[in-house]
């Protein structure tokens, strides 16, 4: 049997409303962006050799499904992504845990945190492939070190978000160290380790096609470099559009754990 009021009922059917009208503003506006893009491609609108078309594009891809190779460059970039994401936000967090449990620690690494977060890390490219070797070892440990820094002083400070009166009435009460991290500082912490993760994934597909443009000999960010040395634009373009899908899909998996943590 039905509880709920009338009111109530309206409520909600207004936020369903509103959610599956957001849905399909998003599908218009993509819709219309790949329309205009084709559009402006068959009448001239700008030069297809150097922004090519939707239909010149699928065209790529097909032609790498093709010849095989689709599935390698796909899943050489993924594998790099996914273990550099990984690494990078588990080491970030492990590392906000340890700044935060030794303050003093905190204290002096403070100043140098905001140093790593400020450096360029492509800068540091040329460093690793000889550190590593020229391989996947070193794009993977590029994207790592992209997306360490900035987990670590996102969850950081949403760590030190916890007021320090709650602190204090956990130590009053009699309460551990631990038992005040894991009762009060870890679920204020939450919203920013999940924002962290946000932001994770788009530091480490950097990580990658960077690394990609330095070393590989497969990968997304190879069909890119590989492209625009031959002319080969609708191939640049190709691959582009496949790193949005995945970029999109990945997000949309931190995204669909948010909500999971948020219930």
């Amino acid at each position: 049997m039905n509880t709920y009021s009338k009111e109530h009922v309206a409520y909600l059917r207004a936020i369903r409303t509103h959610r599956q009208a957001v849905r399909l503003c998003r599908a218009l506006v993509l819709l219309l962006f790949l329309g205009l893009w084709e559009l402006g491609a068959r009448l001239g609108w700008f030069d297809v050799f150097i922004l090519s078309s939707p239909s010149r594009v699928f065209s790529a891809i097909g032609r790498l499904w093709g010849e095989g190779n689709l599935f390698l460059h796909v899943g050489v970039t993924l594998y790099e992504t996914v273990m550099g994401f990984l690494l990078g936000t588990g080491l970030g967090i492990l590392l906000a845990v340890i700044l935060w449990w030794l303050p003093f620690v905190n204290e002096v690494m403070d100043p140098y945190l905001v140093v790593l977060n400020a450096l360029p890390k492509i800068a540091l490219g040329p460093v690793l492939i000889v550190w590593i070797g020229a391989g996947m070892g070193s794009i993977i440990v590029m994207a790592v070190l992209i997306s360490l820094v900035v987990t670590t002083v996102t969850v950081l400070s949403g760590f030190t978000a916890a007021t320090t009166e709650k602190q204090f009435l956990m130590r009053t009460l009699g309460a551990t160290k631990a038992q005040t991290f894991l009762k009060v500082v870890l679920p204020a912490g939450v919203p920013h380790m999940m924002s962290a993760l946000k932001i994770s994934v788009g530091m480490s597909w950097v990580g990658v096609i960077v690394g990609e443009y330095l070393v590989s000999k497969s990968g997304l960010g190879y069909l890119i470099v590989y492209g625009g040395q031959v002319f080969k634009l609708d191939l640049v373009m190709a691959s582009v559009v496949i790193l949005c899908l995945l970029a999109a899909l990945m997000y949309g998996c931190v995204a669909l754990l948010e909500k999971r943590f948020q219930k």
